[in-house]
């Protein structure tokens, strides 16, 4: 283990995804989502093959245990890629990240319903105090329903990435189930495979053809997603998840700043109050879940038999 370079590999890959996330919004006026979808997953597949076979695992690391697991884990995935996409074309880029912080929080939640995990309080109170935070960066968009267009539209972007985070967060709930028999390269590559596939679907609702500069600005989306998802990947080979996690949230640092520098967003004091919330209690959750998980650790060394 490696702490210092799982937490540079982690901070690699945040800033792969924030990257990623501003090429999706500056091409958003033009590219639709499913289209921007076949993209990022189509072009990350040479990445994530090379990387397989520098590692000596293209013979091995996709051999599959749970087809149709893998399959759900693609296509809510997929679902959550395509509302992440719709969004960033509607709201500012720290927004959308703020909101995305929910699928960690909602992930604990959904654990507790459909894995049968025990929630204590701490994280019952970290689960809500993350739900306040989030509620305070939707109303200002949801209070705007009912006025004028480009208003409703924003409300309806803050909508649909909160359904993004929510089957962001169901993903995550079958990649708990696939850890248990799949090795990480056969989750990235099928993923990317599946979310390929299925971005095809939408062809018929308005793909256009892209000028070159469109075009290489997604392809570079997969390749950089690509990369985002080998980094991650050797993160948490590097480090425990407590120690990598909580560096998830420097994505707001990089969104604050390519946003205004970029995309002349200026993020407002209830956006950034609410995101503060969010990221307090995905923090909690982190260091709880790290806590519970040593104490699992040591409660196991006790029970082992002495020789």
């Amino acid at each position: 283990m490696n702490p210092l370079k799982g937490i540079g590999l982690k901070l690699a890959s945040v800033t792969m995804v924030i990257l990623m996330s501003s090429l999706i919004k500056a091409t958003a006026d033009h590219i639709p989502p499913g289209e921007a979808v076949f993209f990022r997953s189509f072009f990350a597949l040479p990445v994530i093959l090379t990387w397989l076979w520098l590692k000596g695992n293209l013979s091995t690391g996709l051999k599959v245990a749970s087809k149709m697991v893998h399959f759900w884990r693609g296509l809510v995935g997929t679902a959550a890629m395509g509302m992440i996409f719709t969004g960033l074309g509607l709201l500012p880029l720290p927004e959308v990240t703020a909101i995305g912080f929910a699928a960690p929080i909602l992930t604990v939640i959904f654990a507790a319903m459909f894995l049968g995990e025990t929630v204590g309080v701490i994280r019952l109170g970290a689960v809500a105090l993350g739900l306040v935070g989030v509620l305070i960066v939707l109303f200002p968009r949801l209070s705007a329903f009912s006025g004028e267009t480009m208003q409703t539209a924003q409300a309806m972007g803050a909508v649909i990435l909160l359904l993004g985070a929510v089957c962001t967060a169901l993903a995550q709930i079958y990649i708990r189930k696939l850890v248990a028999t799949e090795k990480t390269s056969a989750i990235v590559f099928y993923f990317s495979i599946t979310s390929s596939i299925l971005s095809l679907t939408t062809l018929p609702f308005g793909w256009v053809v892209p000028t070159l500069w469109e075009a290489s600005l997604m392809v570079l989306t997969g390749v950089i997603g690509g990369f985002g998802q080998i980094f991650l990947t050797e993160a948490y080979r590097n480090a425990d998840a407590s120690v990598v996690a909580p560096f998830d949230y420097a994505a707001m640092l990089f969104a604050l700043f390519i946003g205004y520098f970029v995309f002349s967003e200026v993020p407002t004091w209830t956006m950034l109050g609410g995101a503060a919330l969010i990221i307090l209690a995905g923090i909690i959750i982190i260091l709880r879940e790290g806590w519970l998980g040593l104490e699992r650790g040591r409660s196991r060394k006790n029970m082992t038999p002495q020789g």
